[in-house]
């Protein structure tokens, strides 16, 4: 049967391509795709040729083998469909079954059944497609090692400064501050009950000069790094969850840096930091992940659905008129 999948021709061009699809090996599944997310932050780099260039994609996730960021490319990580045909070798009751895939846009893809995560019929096949950046969120505390009653701030209310936000709620923090100079996320992201908002263009900084003890730059711009250091406490924790792509960050790495011993550390969904690997392995990660979409309303944060034909028209939106989007999805039609 044949296929579509969205590619990333050129700067500022996408097309959708049809493509046969090889039959299914022993092993394999065919899965029909009914919905899939935008990860902004990421394919923003992509659609605006801001990847690095000859450093392959994430080897973590199978469907990119071979791709190192050089157009014309197939991304995407957030597809949420059902299987619907299996190999041989399978077990034929798993048709039907609702699953995410680390695949890129496309109506249908064949893949190894290990490749999937299957869905509780509880989350819908919207929610699902949050599954990818909730564990990104997941990372992100792991990391951040989060103690009671820390002031924490997030900079960058983009779709995961937003899940971030909503899943530090549920600790017993003493504030959150959510940093964005879009001011509907920031008033978004203050409608939970521990969160307070500024924006970024301020000279003073917020509640009357104090700082944090935990800050998370997510808003993919390199110069929040030296906001980050601006708004930090003694010994305060700099979580960079930002990747820049082929942007460089100029960090003064002086005066209040290197005086009040602060920590910058990097992190990622792909990986964790090994003394992490025992006590969170990637089943726990993504079983966090999956209860914390079914406890938070996360289809809140979808702003725009577009029909998988109009893929042009949702990432013009998302390179023109930011502050208008938030969560883009992709729906599929039969």
């Amino acid at each position: 049967m044949k296929a579509k999948q969205l590619w990333f021709i050129d700067p500022g061009k996408v097309e959708i391509r049809e493509h046969k699809l090889s039959s299914l090996a022993a092993d394999e599944v065919l899965v029909k795709t009914k919905v899939s997310g935008i990860s902004a932050g990421t394919e923003m780099l992509v659609y605006r040729g801001q990847l690095p260039k000859n450093v392959a994609l994430d080897v973590s996730i199978k469907a990119f083998e071979g791709l190192d960021g050089s157009y014309p490319l197939p991304y995407g990580y957030a597809c949420v469909g059902f299987i619907k045909d299996t190999g041989s070798a399978l077990d034929k009751s798993i048709k039907g079954k609702k699953v995410f895939a680390f695949q890129p846009h496309a109506s249908h893809f064949v893949c190894k059944l290990d490749q999937l995560i299957f869905l509780p019929e509880e989350i819908s096949e919207e929610a699902g497609t949050f599954l990818a950046n909730m564990e990104t969120a997941v990372n992100f505390m792991i990391d951040g090692a989060l103690q009671k009653q820390e002031k924490v701030a997030i900079i960058g209310m983009g779709v995961v400064g937003q899940l971030l936000n909503a899943v530090l709620n549920q600790f017993p923090v003493n504030s959150v501050m959510a940093i964005d100079a879009i001011k509907t996320r920031r008033d978004l992201a203050a409608k939970e009950n521990l969160t307070s908002s500024y924006e970024p263009v301020d000279k003073e900084l917020p509640e009357s000069g104090e700082g944090f003890d935990l800050i998370f730059e997510i808003s993919g711009n390199p110069e929040a790094l030296n906001l980050a250091i601006e708004l930090s406490n003694f010994a305060a924790r700099i979580i960079v969850g930002s990747w820049y792509g082929n942007k460089s960050a100029k960090i003064n790495l002086g005066g209040a840096f290197h005086r009040n011993r602060l920590k910058i550390i990097s992190s990622q969904v792909s990986t964790i930091s090994p003394e992490h690997v025992l006590e969170w392995t990637k089943e726990k990660r993504l079983k966090k992940a999956m209860d914390l979409i079914l406890e938070l309303n996360v289809e809140k944060y979808i702003s725009h659905r577009f029909p998988f034909s109009q893929a042009d028209k949702a990432y013009t939106l998302l390179d023109e008129e930011a502050d208008k989007a938030l969560q883009v999805i992709f729906t599929y039609e039969d």
